[in-house]
C-alpha cells in the first residue's frame, strides 16, 4: 500500500513539475537569411504580400488600411501581389496597372467584386471588362495593362517572393529581416501588431 501511494506522490510531483515547466513557443515571425535589401534606398520597407483572390487578405485589408497611415517617417509600405501560379498572374498585372494609372482606389473594390459579388476576375478579358465598367477608359487600361513596366513589375514581385519564401498570404516582410503573418500570430490584428513591432524595433536598433 505505501508503494501505491508513492506512486500516486510521485506521479502528481512529475505532473506538477511538467505543469510548471515552460513551453517552447514559435517566435511570431520569420528571420530572414540573407537579409533583403531595399528598394526604396534610404527607407525602411515594409511588404504586404497579398493575392486578390485570398479572403484572408481581403479580410485584414480594413486593418492594413487602418495601420500603414500611422507608419513613422523613413517607413515605406508596398503591397506586392503574389503569384502562386500561372494563372494568377493577369491579377498581379492588374495591381499593378490599377498603379500605373493612379486609381488604387479601386483596390479594395478588386476584393469586394471577387469575394462578394462573386465576379471572375481571372483572366484578361474579364478583367479588362471590369476595370472598364469602374469608369476606366478602356484602351488605355488595355496598353498599361500590356505594357514592358507592368509586366517588370510582375517580373519583380515575383522575385520578392521567392527571396522572402513566400508560401502563403497575407504575409508581412519588415525591413528586409523578418516575415509575419496571421499564421504566425493566430489572429489579423496580431500580425499587424507584430509588424508594427519589428518596425519600430528595427528604428530603434538603426539596423
Amino acid at each position: 500500500m505505501k508503494s501505491f501511494f508513492s506512486r500516486i506522490a510521485l506521479g502528481l510531483a512529475l505532473g506538477l513539475s511538467l505543469a510548471a515547466a515552460p513551453i517552447a513557443q514559435a517566435a511570431p515571425y520569420d528571420v530572414v537569411d540573407p537579409v533583403q535589401p531595399s528598394d526604396t534606398p534610404g527607407k525602411i520597407e515594409v511588404l504586404e504580400f497579398f493575392a486578390y483572390t485570398c479572403p484572408h487578405c481581403k479580410s485584414i485589408e480594413p486593418l492594413v488600411e487602418k495601420w500603414t497611415p500611422t507608419l513613422p517617417d523613413g517607413v515605406v509600405f508596398k503591397p506586392v501581389p503574389v503569384a502562386f501560379n500561372a494563372s494568377m498572374q493577369d491579377l498581379q498585372k492588374l495591381y499593378y496597372t490599377l498603379e500605373a494609372l493612379d486609381r488604387l482606389d479601386l483596390h479594395a473594390a478588386v476584393f469586394h467584386a471577387i469575394h462578394d459579388q462573386h465576379e471572375r476576375l481571372f483572366k484578361a478579358d474579364a478583367i479588362i471588362d471590369w476595370a472598364a465598367a469602374q469608369g476606366l477608359d478602356r484602351q488605355a487600361f488595355i496598353d498599361t495593362f500590356n505594357s514592358f513596366g507592368v509586366k517588370t513589375r510582375v517580373m519583380r514581385a515575383d522575385e520578392l517572393a521567392k527571396a522572402y519564401h513566400i508560401d502563403g498570404t497575407p504575409s508581412f516582410a519588415i525591413g528586409g529581416r523578418y516575415v509575419t503573418s496571421p499564421s504566425h500570430t493566430g489572429t489579423y490584428q496580431g500580425a499587424i501588431d507584430e509588424a508594427d513591432k519589428l518596425v519600430k524595433q528595427i528604428l530603434a536598433n538603426g539596423e
